[in-house]
């Protein structure tokens, strides 16, 4: 019982303990209230995250060969986007947001309270934890949608077909959905962290953080600094192990991680056609 007084007596100090967070969440919860509260907040911050994130990779597609520098890194290089591509896929994003994203955000700023601010920022490793928790969650729910959508050819057809218009994915590819797929990410994305009982800036640090895996898992570029080269072992998938997926769509369900395909044996690994780098 002394052991686990000792480790209740650690528990309550790391608890009481200010998180190394705390002075930018007073500053910006006692300037910035009403902005944080609203409920327009998660979606604005996840629209302009995602058009932010996917514009270093436009420019990219945009200079194409002029760039070999970074062209050396694309996936596929014969199969750089065109201008009409381009055009296509940020219409029909730009087409979902305005018909589902911008209703569904004035539906919860007229119907949402205010959400409650908490005093205490999380520690580091909740915020980490959290995210973490996110997008492990996430995977699983993608992966079983993603594999049902394959291999039922009517949900193929009628919702998912239109992701898989383009063979060498790019970045602004990344939400080029139908609105029922849209829909389907939006809510895990809102739901998850409640059901893991986030704190706020843990979850608006997931959803940056899913939005810019998601542009990368799309961007058609591997490069030194991808997330899947940073984290070790295989785990993550990453660009390339997506990029596989929209060659051969029977492969690679899992939108990050690599385990799920693994256990059910759809795990496809990228061949380079070109020199190691």
């Amino acid at each position: 019982m002394m052991l686990v007084d000792v480790f209740e007596t650690i528990w309550e100090i790391y608890q009481t303990k200010d998180s190394v967070l705390q002075p930018m969440w007073d500053y910006v919860r006692l300037n910035h209230s009403e902005t944080l509260r609203s409920p327009l907040f998660p979606v604005l911050l996840t629209v302009a995250s995602y058009f932010v994130l996917c514009l270093p990779y436009l420019v990219c597609d945009i200079m194409g060969k002029k760039w070999p520098a970074i062209s050396r890194y694309k996936i596929q290089p014969d199969k750089m986007p065109t201008t009409p591509m381009l055009l296509h896929c940020s219409g029909v994003t730009l087409y979902n947001h305005i018909l589902l994203v911008f209703p569904a955000t004035v539906a919860q700023w007229m119907w949402r309270p205010p959400t409650p601010l908490p005093e205490r920022a999380p520690s580091l490793l909740e915020l980490a934890g959290g995210v973490t928790g996110n997008l492990l969650l996430f995977d699983f729910q993608y992966f079983i949608w993603h594999f049902l959508h394959h291999k039922i050819r009517w949900l193929y057809v009628t919702f998912h077909a239109i992701h898989h218009k383009y063979s060498a994915p790019f970045a602004l590819a990344t939400q080029c959905l139908s609105g029922w797929e849209l829909v389907t990410v939006g809510f895990w994305t809102t739901l998850n962290p409640i059901l893991l009982r986030c704190h706020l800036l843990t979850t608006w640090m997931f959803m940056v953080v899913h939005v810019y895996v998601s542009v990368e898992d799309h961007c058609g570029y591997d490069f030194p600094w991808s997330t899947s080269r940073l984290i070790p072992f295989g785990v993550y998938g990453g660009p390339s192990k997506h990029d596989v997926h929209h060659q051969k769509p029977n492969t690679n369900f899992a939108p990050h991680f690599s385990h799920w395909d693994k256990m059910f044996g759809t795990h496809a690994d990228f061949s380079y056609s070109k020199t190691q780098r």
